[in-house]
């Protein structure tokens, strides 16, 4: 069922946005101070490619990339972040119009907030 969701949603805009989400790292990756945005960045967009299955969790206190914290997601979210929720945001609501895209409107409105916030999150399996 997992691979059924993850096809669809990638035909539903999972494609698009995360080509936006790795074209946002590339940018990143330009400058030497941009390279941790750029990892997170790389790391979600593969996750917007195929969410179903996994899912977003708070990293352990201590563990690398997690000391970054608000500093990191404020820089992120006036740079870069606005503008991949808003993304996020507009492909939820394109897909909430038919009610077979409403687990992936609500899918684009998680990613939505984790583009504000991406520091200090992780992405885990999810435990069948």
């Amino acid at each position: 069922m997992r691979l059924i969701g993850n096809i669809l949603w990638f035909i539903l805009g999972g494609f698009v946005m995360g080509l936006a989400w790795w074209f946002t790292a590339l940018i990143c990756a330009i400058t030497i101070i941009g390279i941790p945005w750029a990892i997170a960045a790389f790391r979600i967009g593969a996750f917007s490619f195929w969410p179903f299955g996994r899912k977003v969790a708070d990293k352990p206190a201590g563990t690398l990339g997690s000391g970054i914290g608000a500093l990191g997601n404020l820089i992120w979210a006036i740079l870069f972040g606005w503008w991949l929720a808003l993304g996020h945001l507009v492909s939820a609501v394109l897909c909430a119009l038919t009610i077979i895209g409403i687990p992936f409107a609500l899918q684009h409105i998680k990613l939505a907030g984790l583009a504000f916030f991406p520091y200090g999150k992780e992405i885990v399996p999810i435990a069948d």
